[in-house]
């Protein structure tokens, strides 16, 4: 076509105007002898701009007319489009939002015309009229060619705004049902022996039975089959098998036509593993018995669509009431939020912020979102119980479930997610989920919703939008109607009843919801900044309650942490403010009763746990922990008041201390659990042990200070033994002590001995005094001659004994002797007298190696209680931390002398020595390692659940459920932790027999 000059240059700035991206290309198409008729026509030009894509749909009209078999044809076509708006504005719509069904239409060049009609019938089809658009279908080829004419007068009213997002989902949804009948009616006239042979009921699932179908989507069913007719039960089994598995052949495999989209029958029972159809009653057995949680899920969306419906119905009337029993099982809510966990943990990470379905803040979470509270309250209120999404939703609001305003800002996000989900698909027609990256792409999507200024920049700052109100909403969903239960609302605003949040509490895990409620009611009602606050926070802690193994203890502990700095103003305001504090509280509060004990006792240790200041939960060191010790001693007014002060310090860490642990144990949101368990025993043991020292340290120094001023007439230092002088301290531990003194020049032997002895009766009895702070137990019994023996000793005497009396066991405790207090050159030389005796030249003879073995068989017999399970005793069971402990310090006294890697008091720095010497093989060296730190993190899990130390596990089940929640186990998996624990310490009791009792 040839044009004045100046021409190409208006129209090229017309085509822009107009939403073109390739104006000369448009050109080029306008100026086809097909749109010749019409190319100067503004109506065309007009109504290509209103489309998605005007280039895409430009190209596609052409692209039809090309195919048109005869002019008259082709003139048919272009006269309707200018002449008939609602065909123009139809057809338009579809190949600019469409590559796919514009590739139809070139196929099938007069199949435009099923948008010619506009009645009433035609704005909202359902099952009946798409059975009818598909009553002619003969084969799979044809079945696909009428399943896209049927797609065709979808997609043209989504695009034209005809239909809403959720009316078209239903539309989709009304078709696969069609689809699907006409699939099974093929398949049995392939087959009308196995027709007769069966009934077979074909039951929807997922969104195809919520009613709620994508454009590109797995059909999820279930098939049911019964004999028909008095046929024998396993041959009209296998017929319906052989029906069932040809209709979605019929769907799923691809022809010259494609294909339409997969059946999926893999929620039946067993999945993949389990028979294609079954009897209703082998449905209902295996639903009664072996179920999990989420199969139950799943049935909320189950709809008869094809078959025999009558056996459909059956079906779901049979399965109906366990579905809405399923939130009565044992750690239902944990169950289903695991679910959704691990479908995020899936995704890809180069996806996850593309994924519209799975990702944080899409569909899926509302999906879930919903359902949980539909199983949670669908039992006593029927009219929850629907299959599609924003039904569902909209019920709960109604029902004061669901807070009005929350319920109104979820709906409209889910319809933009479906409406970017639809629109993604429908240009090719391929099931994805992931929002593209290309440019023209998005701006294709962002046209097609309506968003016409800056297509690609408003298309992500909406989808952005509405997935961070859905991360922000889908957990507070469940808990904020908790509070409105128990405080004053809006006018209008329906709110829980009684019964539904004591329904939603038991959910959750409460074994008193009547008490959590009055909780809830005396931290979040009233008018006050306070209330207001807490009313923001309560439903972010209370999914971490419900996290625990005991919610109830953690929503009281965090009352009455609450009351008792409720009017403190940093308080709350740390907990709204630093992200990690209020999930760390929340952690620690429902772990157990030891850390709650410690901030009962001073609630302002709250503050450790954010990020600001307050030191964080990272543990001090021992020079530190010292110098503050002492600087609290020496402002004191008498020793009391200093040792008092040194025990508030030492509770205040210990509190760090567990609560690191915690935190570290569970994880949290912003940081996963720590995987390598040995740094978190590592941690406790050194933290603990430090605190320790640092404690006496103090101690000494009050005590002396008030007794004999700046010098005491004897020097004196504390030597740790046992596990304190090995860094591996628990939470429960006494503290293992010898006691060493010299006298200073110009002082009797018995002046400093009445000295030191007062000054160790005084630290012990200061140390035990009871006060709001945990007593510390110093135990001297490792002294020579034991209990027998003189409770302080002068440096010349301990080396008297040593040198004449020595017995084995006193050389073996020996191996853990490390300064930790007092005098610190007289605890050099502590260390030099006792060295050549722990670490003998020539080793040990084999007279002292019987000696440990026969010493190590009767601590066993005589210390294991009476009833305990010797294979779970952390402590003195095979495979515990006593058989790790001999077996390494047996390696210790026979060849420290020789290696000087062994010359530690810790084990497992000296387990890796003996490792890295060559006297133990790196298999045997992990085996015992695992063991050892399995073995200590039990018994610190049991003294931070009971408050008390144990070496067993517990019996309460709840207990039992904190300690397997602290080890890693999630709800209902004790019985895994305890296996685990019995196959790790019978590997470790294999090794220990061949290198403690065999060739050491």
């Amino acid at each position: 076509m040839t044009s004045a000059p100046g021409r190409r240059s208006s129209t090229f700035t017309r085509l822009l105007r107009h939403g073109f991206t390739d104006p000369s290309d448009a050109e080029r198409f306008l100026d086809s002898p097909e749109l010749a008729p019409v190319r100067n026509d503004p109506v065309l030009l007009d109504a290509l701009g209103g489309t998605a894509d005007p280039d895409l749909a430009l190209h596609g009209l052409v692209r039809l007319l090309e195919a048109q078999e005869t002019a008259t044809a082709r003139q048919e076509l272009l006269d309707t489009v200018i002449a008939a708006k609602p065909l123009r504005d139809r057809l338009l719509g579809v190949l600019g939002a469409s590559a796919a069904l514009a590739d139809h239409l070139a196929r099938h060049p007069r199949d435009w015309q099923a948008l010619v009609t506009y009645e009433p019938r035609d704005l909202h089809p359902g099952v009946e009229e798409f059975e009818r658009g598909l009553a002619d279908v003969t084969d799979p080829v044809s079945l696909r060619v009428a399943y896209r004419r049927c797609l065709l007068s979808i997609a043209a009213r989504d695009v034209c705004g005809t239909v809403d997002v959720s009316q078209t989902a239903a539309e989709l949804a009304d078709l696969a049902t069609a689809t699907l009948r006409a699939a099974l009616a093929l398949a049995e006239a392939d087959a009308p022996e196995d027709a007769a042979l069966c009934r077979l009921a074909v039951i929807a699932m997922g969104k195809c039975g919520g009613h709620e179908l994508n454009y590109v989507s797995d059909v999820d069913v279930i098939f049911v089959g019964e004999a028909a007719g008095g046929a024998d039960e396993d041959k009209a089994l296998r017929a319906a098998t052989r029906l069932a598995s040809h209709m979605m052949r019929i769907c799923s495999e691809t022809t010259v036509e494609g294909s339409i989209w997969p059946v999926d029958a893999n929620l039946r029972p067993e999945g993949r593993n389990g028979p294609l159809v079954r009897t209703l009653a082998s449905h209902l057995a295996y639903y009664q018995r072996w179920a999990k949680t989420w199969e139950f899920q799943a049935l909320l969306k189950a709809r008869p669509v094809a078959g025999d419906l009558a056996l459909g119905e059956e079906y779901t009337a049979a399965l109906r009431p366990l579905v809405w029993k399923a939130a009565e099982r044992e750690n239902f809510v944990a169950d289903v939020q695991e679910m959704r966990r691990r479908v995020v943990a899936n995704i890809p990470a180069a996806e996850v912020d593309r994924q519209l379905k799975l990702g944080p803040g899409g569909l899926r979470d509302v999906e879930f979102a919903v359902q949980l509270l539909q199983l949670v309250h669908g039992r006593a209120d029927a009219s929850l119980r629907s299959g599609t999404t924003l039904d569902a939703l909209k019920a709960l609001a109604a029902g004061g479930y669901v807070g009005r305003a929350d319920a109104a800002q979820l709906d409209e996000a889910y319809r933009f997610l479906r409406s970017l989900e639809h629109r993604i698909q429908l240009h090719r027609l391929r099931r994805t989920h992931l929002v593209p990256e290309d440019e023209a792409d998005l701006r294709r999507l962002g046209r097609s919703l309506g968003l016409r200024t800056d297509p690609v920049a408003e298309l992500t700052r909406e989808w952005r939008r509405h997935t961070t109100v859905v991360r922000r909403l889908h957990e507070k969903l469940f808990y904020r109607p908790l509070l409105d239960a128990v405080a004053a609302l809006a006018p209008g605003e329906a709110r829980l009843s009684a019964e539904a949040a004591r329904e939603r509490m038991v959910a959750l895990g409460y074994a008193d919801p009547a008490a959590a409620l009055r909780h809830l009611e005396a931290l979040a009602s009233g008018v006050t900044r306070k209330a207001a606050i807490q009313r923001t926070l309560l439903p972010v802690l209370l999914g971490w309650f419900a996290d625990s193994a005991d919610p109830d203890a953690g929503l009281l502990n965090f009352r009455k942490v609450s009351d008792a700095l409720g009017k403190t103003p940093w308080y709350l305001r740390l907990l709204r403010d630093e992200g990690a504090a209020a999930e760390n509280l929340a952690r620690v509060l429902s772990a157990g009763r030891l850390a709650p004990d410690l901030l009962m006792r001073a609630p302002e240790a709250v503050a450790l746990l954010g990020d600001g200041d307050g030191g964080g939960l990272t543990p001090r060191s021992r020079a530190s922990l010292e110098q503050e010790v002492l600087a609290a001693v020496r402002r004191a007014d008498n020793a009391v008041q200093g040792v008092t002060a040194a025990r508030g310090v030492r509770r205040r860490e210990l509190f760090r201390t567990a609560a690191a642990d915690i935190v570290g144990s569970y994880g949290t949101e912003s940081q996963p659990a720590e995987a390598d368990q040995g740094a978190l025993v590592d941690m406790v043991g050194g933290a603990v042990s430090d605190l320790t020292a640092a404690t006496l340290a103090g101690t000494l120094r009050a005590v002396v200070r008030e007794g004999w001023g700046d010098t005491l007439p004897t020097r004196f230092t504390v030597i740790g033994m046992g596990r304190f002088g090995g860094h591996e301290l628990g939470y429960g531990s006494d503290a293992d002590v010898l006691f060493v003194h010299e006298p200073r020049e110009g002082v009797g032997e018995r002046e400093a001995s009445e000295a030191a002895n007062k000054v160790v009766a005084e630290m012990r009895r200061l140390l035990q005094v009871p006060s709001a702070d945990p007593p510390l137990l110093v135990d001297a019994d490792l002294r020579p001659e034991g209990k027998s023996g003189p409770l302080v000793r002068t440096l010349g005497s301990y080396e008297a004994y040593y040198r004449r009396w020595a017995l084995t066991w006193e050389r073996h405790a020996l191996l853990r002797a490390e300064p930790v207090a007092g005098d610190e050159d007289l605890g050099r030389r502590f260390m030099e007298l006792i060295d050549p005796l722990r670490y003998p030249a020539g080793g040990l003879d084999e007279d002292a190696v019987r000696e440990i073995r026969r010493l190590k068989a009767r601590m066993e017999a005589e210390r294991l209680p009476r009833g305990a399970d010797p294979k779970l005793h952390a402590k003195l069971g095979p495979g515990g931390l006593s058989d790790v402990e001999w077996t390494v310090q047996l390696l210790q006294l026979r060849h420290a002398a020789q290696v000087p890697g062994l010359r530690t008091t810790r084990t497992r720095e000296a387990l890796a020595a003996a490792r890295a010497a060559g006297l133990v093989s790196e298999e045997d060296a992990e085996i015992l390692d695992e063991a050892w730190v399995l073995a200590t993190r039990v018994r610190n899990a049991v003294m931070l659940v009971r408050g008390r130390a144990g070496d067993t596990f517990p019996t309460v089940p709840r207990e039992l459920a904190a300690v397997g929640r602290y080890l890693g186990y999630g709800p209902g998996h004790a019985g895994d932790m305890l296996d685990a624990y019995r196959r790790t310490a019978r590997r470790a009791r294999g090794v220990v027999e061949e290198l403690f009792y065999g060739g050491l």
